[in-house]
Formats: C-alpha cells, structure tokens, sequence
C-alpha cells in the first residue's frame, strides 16, 4: 500500500456506503400512497437523493409536505433494517483508510438519527470520526456548509481533502468546498451526469476506490 492520496476523506452516506436506494424509494412511495393516493415516478425520487427530505416534499406537494414528511420517516425507521445492504468492499475500504492515518468523516443530508441507525447496522460507525447530518446547518448540498463543518469538526481543511459521494450535488459540493471529488457510480446518479461536472475520480468498485484513494 502506498501513502494516501489524500489525509482527509468525507463521504456521503445514502449510495455511497450505504445501498438505501431501495429502501429510500419504496419509503417516498409509501408516503405517496398513503397521503396522496398513487405513487410517483421511480426516475423522479432518485433524482431527489442527496437532498433534505423535507424540501423534496415541499417542492412536490406543498400543501401536504409536513404529512408527507411524517409518513415516511415512519415507514422508513421501520423498514431500514430489512431493506438496507452494504456495498462489497466498501466498509473494508474504510478500515483501511483509518489504519492508514486518514481521517474519515460522512457529510450527510439525511437525519442524524436515520444516518447513525444505518452506520451502526451496516458496521461503519466505528471506522467514522464525525458525523454531519441535516440537521447540523441551515444550508445542504450543493452548498458546501455541510462538508466545511465536518472538516471544521475533525480540525482539517479542504486542503489535501477529497469528497466521496455518488450524486452531481456531491460533486457540487465538494469542488464548492475546496476538495478534490471522487464520484462512485453504485449509487443513484447517473454516470453520464457524474462525469460532466467532473469529479477528480470517478470509479465503479470498492477496489477502484481504494486504489484512488490509497493506491492499493
């Protein structure tokens, strides 16, 4: 293994390290039949992941984003354990960022009760210094706020950073931060769209992310 490419990486959470697609898609159709009577377009909701939930529900339905909102943190809390998965490889790659000095922290736009539920079951929280969730700042991807924070947490800067995420706003964001961006394409976003705001990287395996990363 050679030296880290980088001393400082932050990940995004849902279709980075952990596989919330399903779960997460199947909880916004939940919702939407329950308080709407149908269901919406499963291209739609990928699209939205990445962002706070409450601002998709505002912009899809006004009117019913609060009652939108409730039933599917609900449905979501009591289907994440059945529905969640790991992504091969990818909690090994954590291990091996911390055994290698980097310091490793998740920028994250979902609650920080649903993010910590998902990294203790998946096994990650122990390979994790810091953990940003929506509820931490005012401002979320594409906005920089949310990464700024974790790297003010862990006492580092963008410098010598690198973003990991799976969506165009976590490009966003990261280049907005000052990082360097890798894009992984196991995710929700789409790989067309990932490489045309240009990540650093952009890979399709754990074993393409760790040679990224540690060039192993």
């Amino acid at each position: 293994m050679t030296s880290p490419r980088w001393s400082t990486a932050v990940f995004d959470l849902d279709g980075t390290l952990a596989d919330t697609i399903h779960l997460i898609v199947e909880s916004y159709q939940h919702a939407f039949r329950t308080i709407l009577g149908h269901e919406e377009d499963p291209t739609v909701i990928r699209s939205w992941i990445g962002r706070p939930l409450i601002g998709a529900f505002r912009d899809h339905s006004p009117e019913h984003a609060d009652e939108l909102y409730a039933t599917y943190l609900q449905w979501n809390a009591d289907n994440t354990e059945r529905l969640i998965r790991g992504y091969d490889g990818v909690r090994e790659v954590l291990a091996d960022l911390g055994s290698a000095g980097v310091h490793v922290g998740v920028a994250t736009s979902k609650r920080r009760e649903s993010a910590q539920q998902a990294m203790d079951i998946l096994g990650l929280s122990e390979h994790v210094e810091v953990l940003v969730a929506m509820e931490d700042t005012d401002k979320h991807k594409p906005d920089p706020t949310p990464l700024l924070l974790a790297l003010e947490r862990m006492g580092r800067s963008g410098t010598g950073a690198v973003y990991v995420g799976d969506a165009v706003v976590d490009v966003l964001a990261g280049k907005a931060a000052g990082m360097d961006t890798v894009a992984v394409t196991w995710g929700a976003g789409e790989p067309d769209a990932l490489h045309g705001v240009r990540p650093s990287v952009v890979v399709s395996t754990a074993d393409e992310l760790r040679a990224a990363l540690l060039g192993a």
